[in-house]
């Protein structure tokens, strides 16, 4: 679950901040014993989360009458790829719920980076156009973080390669905020601030894992690429 856009004091947002926290230290912990009981609670979850954020998707595509046919289809791929991704990294033998701890540990690192550094230095607009709030400098903190957390993975499971790991995680931090702008240029197309309200103080359940959905999708691309696992 990600944490705020990179907003400014004052703003709507942060008083929504404790509720934000609450809610996350809520979910968080029921998602990880998921991804660590494995097969079918996982798999249950998947579906679960799948059907919400298309019923999301749907909502928001009904705000016009312009392609929404187009939409709602391309939602639909937008939905099952990545989600397919994650029933395919929990399912590699052996390290299956390694890969999604670290995918989750990854995201949410970036996530926290790129809001930490967003507030506290600021500066030069990211994608003003898109999100007016989100920086370069939380950009830098969420590849930075992303980075630490796959350096703290490989240390972690004993792995040799540390370096390869934490420059991959960096990357893949990257692509989690590719994908947290690529939503936000949607609820700007459709002029929306939220996909739904399901997750008091967090906004809709697509609202807090666009950056998920693209780093599954880009890890799972990545190593059919590679023919290994990155992990």
């Amino acid at each position: 679950m990600a944490p705020p856009e990179d907003n400014p004091p004052g703003s709507g947002q942060e008083s929504d901040l404790g509720l934000r926290i609450l809610s996350a230290l809520v979910l968080a912990p029921a998602v990880l014993a998921t991804v660590y009981a494995g097969t079918p609670y996982f798999e249950i979850l998947i579906v679960v989360a799948a059907l919400v954020m298309a019923w999301e998707w749907r909502r928001v595509c009904y705000g016009t009458n312009k392609g929404r046919i187009y939409w709602l289809l391309a939602g639909q791929v937008y939905i099952l790829l990545p989600c397919l991704a994650l029933l395919h990294l929990r399912a590699l033998p052996e390290i299956g719920m390694q890969s999604i701890f670290w995918l989750l540990a990854v995201v949410w690192a970036s996530d926290t980076g790129g809001y930490a550094f967003g507030r506290a230095i600021g500066g030069p607009k990211l994608a003003p156009t898109i999100s007016p709030n989100k920086t370069w400098s939380g950009l830098f903190g969420a590849v930075l973080l992303a980075g630490v957390a796959g350096l703290l993975t490989a240390l972690a499971l004993g792995k040799d390669t540390i370096v390869p790991l934490a420059a991959w995680s960096a990357a893949i931090g990257a692509v989690s905020q590719a994908g947290d702008l690529l939503e936000s240029w949607v609820k700007r197309y459709f002029g929306v601030k939220d996909t739904g309200t399901i997750i008091p103080g967090h906004g809709g359940l697509l609202d807090r894992v666009d950056g998920l959905l693209a780093a599954a999708m880009a890890v799972a691309f990545l190593e059919a690429a590679v023919k290994s696992s990155i992990l």
